[in-house]
């Protein structure tokens, strides 16, 4: 039987992806239906991909063998070493695709269906070789996966909002609670995380994003709660531009008791240039205030000051702008966001140093995702940020002595 969440994957498509925290049955419904489809389609081809693949110890071997004996289909199968041989001459191997390179991915031409698990490590790399070697007639790509950041190359692919409708795409989330047989020792051990690590269980448990991560850059520095601003304060306003897939970000922020508060947002992707006026005066008092924008665009900020009278001008930078700016607003005693403010929260929530996808190691170069409304941030403090602050403090990622 086919748990209900897990049902729209039973029909073709190109790719299709399951998604979630642990417990939910991703990997053994994918077992179970690479099994059924090589049973069903003799001279069946098909690969299960880690990024990295040492030993077969670390692949789903052993659990595809788990499910031909549970299906009592043992007559039916070969189980070697490194491969389980299927019916009418097909195989199914297992492969690391660190190792390959464009030459040697060759080998998987003639694979039906690559199903990539542990898919949240996949590398940008392996997957652009990946798609387009699997190229057979009705081929697909299975991609399981437990999120760590919207920027994993496998989690922008599949849960890409253009993909909305996409007939070549079936991403569903599947989670503990969508497994009917979701054992009791599972359930005592996600009330435990649930009671004792409340940090961690949405990502463990509810397929939510890791948001405390060692390479987190403002992992305990905000609060969301209401304020309202004091009756005489200087407020800051910034802007970054966007359009298609980046948004454009407004907003609006004070100090008061070394303590950045951020009151007001605004935003959206595929604004036009007439629409700005509008975006704008959805923060209140924009007009009475210097805005600091992003210099990328000076016709836009000339648009803005000489058609629409707004008191707009370019933000300055330098080589390591960016770092400054984070460092001077670690600097602040605390950051406030108001709640309404919901994606500068995700923002901050989210905005982190780059990880080696192989080693695991924080790096010392910003990720340039989930940034836009933290840029605007950026350029509304210009002038209380200089270009003398110290480099970043990497000391707290290295192993103890």
């Amino acid at each position: 039987m086919t748990p209900r969440a897990f049902a729209p994957l039973l029909q073709p498509a190109r790719y299709k992806g399951i998604w979630g925290g642990r417990g939910s049955g991703k990997s053994c419904f994918f077992a179970g239906m690479l099994i059924e489809q090589a049973t069903l389609r003799p001279g069946l081809r098909a690969v299960c991909i880690r990024e990295i693949q040492k030993s077969l110890t670390v692949s789903v071997h052993q659990l595809l063998r788990d499910t031909i004996a549970r299906l009592n289909l043992s007559h039916l199968f070969t189980v070697l070493d490194r491969e389980i041989r299927t019916p009418g001459g097909g195989v199914i191997l297992f492969q690391g695709m660190q190792s390959h390179n464009a030459e040697t991915i060759k080998s998987l031409e003639g694979m039906n269906i690559a199903w990539v698990e542990e898919a949240q490590s996949l590398s940008a790399r392996s997957l652009k070789l990946l798609r387009p070697t699997i190229r057979q007639p009705g081929s697909e790509l299975w991609f399981s996966w437990n999120p760590n950041h919207p920027s994993d190359p496998v989690d922008a692919f599949m849960r890409d909002p253009a993909t909305e409708g996409d007939p070549s795409f079936i991403t569903i989330r599947a989670n503990w609670s969508d497994n009917p047989w979701f054992p009791n020792v599972l359930d005592q051990e996600r009330k435990r995380d649930q009671h004792l690590r409340p940090q961690d269980y949405g990502h463990i448990w509810e397929g939510g994003y890791q948001l405390h991560h060692e390479a987190l850059i403002f992992p305990d520095r905000i609060t969301v709660e209401e304020f309202r601003p004091p009756s005489s304060c200087r407020f800051h306003f910034g802007v970054d531009w966007g359009f298609s897939r980046d948004p454009t970000a407004v907003i609006r922020c004070f100090i008061h008791e070394d303590i950045l508060h951020i009151d007001h947002e605004a935003g959206g992707t595929h604004i036009p240039l007439d629409h700005l006026p509008a975006l704008f005066d959805r923060i209140p008092g924009i007009r009475h205030w210097p805005i600091r924008a992003d210099g990328a665009r000076p016709e836009t900020i000339s648009y803005l000051r000489t058609r629409h009278h707004f008191r707009i001008s370019a933000a300055r930078k330098w080589p390591g702008s960016v770092q400054d700016g984070i460092e001077r607003l670690r600097s602040f005693r605390s950051i406030r966001i108001h709640p309404r403010c919901q994606q500068t929260v995700r923002e901050f929530r989210l905005y982190r140093y780059r990880s080696d996808p192989l080693t695991g190691d924080v790096l010392p170069q910003v990720e340039d995702t989930n940034n836009h409304y933290i840029d605007a941030l950026r350029y509304a403090l210009d002038g209380l940020i200089t270009n003398q602050s110290p480099l970043p403090d990497f000391s707290r990622f290295a192993p103890p002595t």
